[in-house]
């Protein structure tokens, strides 16, 4: 299978963009990241080729999954033969939002908990 051109436009700590991550680290694949958070052109970039304000999105060899999950990206890896399916667990979940402690967290200028791997 050849490697798949991937950009992921993720927000520094979010329990959707962690699954995203999560799910192209399972895989093992090369990806682009641009924080959103970070960078705000990175932001304007995103909602420009994916027409809408919401992250996680991710662009897969020129195809944008807006608003996606780690679940959804997953399903679009293996539904288009880019990877082979695979049962290996995630250290994270990949389809659920921050949990409150991890807003609280993020409210306070502290890095949320239970992100393991910078995720």
């Amino acid at each position: 299978m050849e490697t798949p051109q991937i950009t992921a436009y993720l927000k520094t700590y979010c329990g959707w963009s962690a699954g995203v991550r999560a799910i192209l680290q399972k895989y093992n694949l090369p990806y682009t990241e641009k924080d959103i958070i970070q960078n705000p052109a990175f932001r304007w970039e995103m909602e420009q080729r994916s027409g809408q304000p919401l992250s996680p999105c991710v662009e897969i060899n020129g195809t944008m999954l807006p608003d996606v999950s780690g679940d959804e990206v997953e399903r679009f890896l293996t539904e288009h033969d880019l990877v082979g399916a695979s049962s290996a667990r995630t250290s994270v979940p990949t389809d659920s939002a921050c949990t409150d402690e991890q807003h609280a967290a993020m409210a306070a200028g502290v890095a949320p908990v239970n992100f393991k791997n910078g995720l």
